[in-house]
């Protein structure tokens, strides 16, 4: 197929404003001889996928010659990245923050199993994107470099299947098959995921004689579903006979927060937000229990603590979000709201609502209508609220105490440092002050951060708590520079989940992303070394004690500012406001305090089935009733 044909097809398409629309105007013939690559392209079109995250190799440069047709006639747009668990963290982000399903393409061998791996993090958030790799030759003719070296066939489509949804395009006319389940798995409408294209090299130039463009699969649009009026009816019943409500909202709920308000306020129910959900009801909202969980709050825990009806909205039960299974030691019932068929069975004494969140909390108040309870239920009802508010101001108290400017002495630095709370807290307030996406990386930053902000709206924070993947947040950065409205993002990092993925400042600088990484510098892992002190009193293995000028590395790339972030709240706001000012990306380096005082961080008030607590935690999921 020759690069001219192909540009006569793509400037078709440009002209037009899209291939649905080339189809649509006759622009482009009913039946096409296209190469795979190229039909592999015009499925993804197809399905509005106009923009590629890719680290192109040996194993993909037929895909990357039809990428560079058609990006020269504005059809699409190519990213090259330098690495490829970081490509997959920022097509992500691009799908999950900012709503644009982009593809990740990779060569064969290494560089898919690092996408692969990148991959846990879309697969465990629920987030759509297309990951093509490259693949072994299907004529057996001897190993191909790269390739997983097992004497088995389709080896590559073998591992990808186990993380979701994946497909070996080995016979070039079943492209269509390929993008029809492409398309369920990434656009499904409660649990999207990855979706695994694996493209064998040889392949990739065969051409398929006569593909009929029209019957490439488009975008599925799956109507909203409801339960049937009985199981209605029975949660109503339910809402009505118990005073104790505590409603939980997963990362499902985040974009039905209106709903999950409504529902809570209609019911007079405390809402305990999972470490993904901030923002779903306002900070200040009265029935805001703030995070519940392993790490938690004073207030979420309590809340979940003394619940005696449980109304889950779109969570997936993550050990983290309750307790290892333990957190509602008290409910004797749940109303399980969830489109996924597993998750709404989670719980035992379960009401299952399935089908579409929105759609069904709005039924769910047609079925309650007043949602009149007798007297006595009434009563305890507001009982229950006073000792909620009281736990709520106990825990803004507490707060207060842990983000107010505490320096403690730090034998690493050598002088009174902030601790991370403190640190924190300033950066969360300048982020909100200047409207910006806050994006938490793993470890006690992200653990510490869950607990402090106070978000008024789903995604002013993004914690991938799914996965909780070290790098993420950083490499998140870069789909500022892909997305279509970028917002300002600020990246809170560690030192170790940094060096993870430091190719950003480069790909920033390549991409033109205006972004701010904050990196609070404990020189260790904290979340470990702090969870190794807690359970067995030394920590080990999780810090070296090297010192890195993080300043020198970020102004080492040009087109990168660096700058010290100080040892006081002031020193701190005023290098933020600093970086802020640059066009591109900046680095804020910030020390921190880490030890055992108790004031360094922001304390656990739930259960976790890991180490010496796992023999208390499995006895009493044993004998939790739910």
């Amino acid at each position: 197929m020759t690069a001219k044909t192909m540009r006569e097809r793509a400037s078709a398409i440009a002209q037009t404003g899209s291939l649905n629309e080339a189809i649509a105007t006759g622009a482009l013939p009913t039946h096409v001889d296209v190469s795979v690559s190229e039909g592999v392209v015009l499925g993804l079109l197809r399905q509005a996928v106009t923009k590629f995250l890719g680290v192109l190799g040996h194993g993909t440069t037929d895909l990357g010659e039809v990428l560079r047709v058609y990006e020269g006639e504005g059809v699409l747009r190519f990213f090259p990245c330098r690495n490829e668990v970081a490509m997959a963290h920022a097509a992500t982000a691009l799908a999950w923050i900012y709503g644009e399903t982009p593809a990740v393409i990779t060569s064969i061998g290494p560089g898919a199993l690092q996408a692969f791996a990148g991959s846990l993090a879309a697969a465990s958030n629920g987030v759509g994107v297309y990951h093509l790799y490259g693949d072994e030759t299907t004529r057996g003719e001897g190993y191909n470099m790269q390739q997983i070296p097992r004497p088995h066939q389709g080896q590559f489509g073998r591992l990808t299947e186990v993380m979701g949804p994946s497909y070996t395009l080995h016979t070039p006319e079943a492209l269509r098959d390929a993008m029809r389940r492409g398309a369920a798995a990434v656009f499904h409408p409660y649990f999207a995921a990855p979706f695994y294209l694996s493209l064998p090299i040889n392949v990739q130039p065969k051409i398929i004689t006569a593909l009929r463009l029209d019957i490439l699969p488009q975008r599925p649009r799956v109507p909203a579903q409801v339960p049937d009026a009985n199981a209605l009816a029975e949660a109503a019943l339910l809402i009505r006979e118990n005073a104790k409500i505590v409603l939980k909202a997963g990362g499902g709920s985040r974009r039905f927060a209106g709903e999950v308000r409504t529902l809570a306020e209609a019911v007079q129910g405390a809402v305990v937000l999972s470490p993904g959900s901030t923002g779903v009801l306002p900070d200040a909202h009265p029935l805001n229990m703030h995070v519940g969980g392993s790490k938690g709050s004073i207030s979420g825990n309590a809340a979940m603590e003394g619940a005696e009806l449980l109304i889950v909205v779109g969570s997936r039960a993550v050990c983290q979000a309750d307790c290892s299974g333990t957190g509602y030691p008290n409910a004797r019932a749940v109303i399980n709201i969830n489109g996924d068929l597993s998750d709404v069975a989670h719980y035992n004494c379960t009401t299952m609502l399935p089908g579409d969140i929105g759609a069904v909390i709005r039924a769910l108040l047609g079925t309650l209508g007043n949602g009149e309870r007798d007297a006595e239920v009434e009563t305890a009802n507001r009982q229950w609220l006073e000792s909620c508010a009281v736990w709520k101001r106990e825990w803004a108290t507490f707060k207060a105490s842990r983000c107010e400017e505490v320096r403690l002495h730090d034998p690493f630095w050598n002088e009174p440092v902030l601790t991370q709370p403190s640190a924190v807290a300033t950066v969360a307030r300048f982020a909100k002050a200047q409207n910006a996406i806050k994006v938490f990386d793993a470890g006690d930053v992200q653990a510490n951060g869950f607990q402090i902000v106070e978000d008024d709206a789903p995604f002013q924070s993004v914690t991938e708590s799914g996965a909780s993947y070290m790098g993420f947040a950083v490499s998140a950065l870069l789909a500022a520079g892909v997305a279509d409205r970028p917002q300002r993002m600020i990246a809170f990092t560690g030192d170790g989940s940094f060096m993870m993925n430091p190719q950003i400042l480069i790909d920033a600088v390549a991409h033109k992303v205006r972004a701010t990484i904050v990196l609070f510098d404990n020189r260790r892992m904290g979340a470990i070394s702090s969870l190794q002190t807690a359970q067995y009193g030394p920590d080990f293995g999780t810090s070296d004690g090297v010192a890195v000028d993080y300043v020198a590395m970020a102004n080492a790339v040009r087109g990168v500012k660096g700058v010290f972030g100080g040892t006081t709240v002031a020193e701190l706001e005023q290098a933020l406001k600093t970086a802020f000012t640059h066009e591109g990306l900046s680095l804020v380096h910030v020390p921190v305090f880490w030890g055992e005082d108790e004031r360094a961080g922001m304390g656990s008030y739930g259960r976790w089935n890991v180490g010496p607590w796992v023999e208390k935690v499995e006895r009493l999921y044993a004998d939790q009733a739910i």
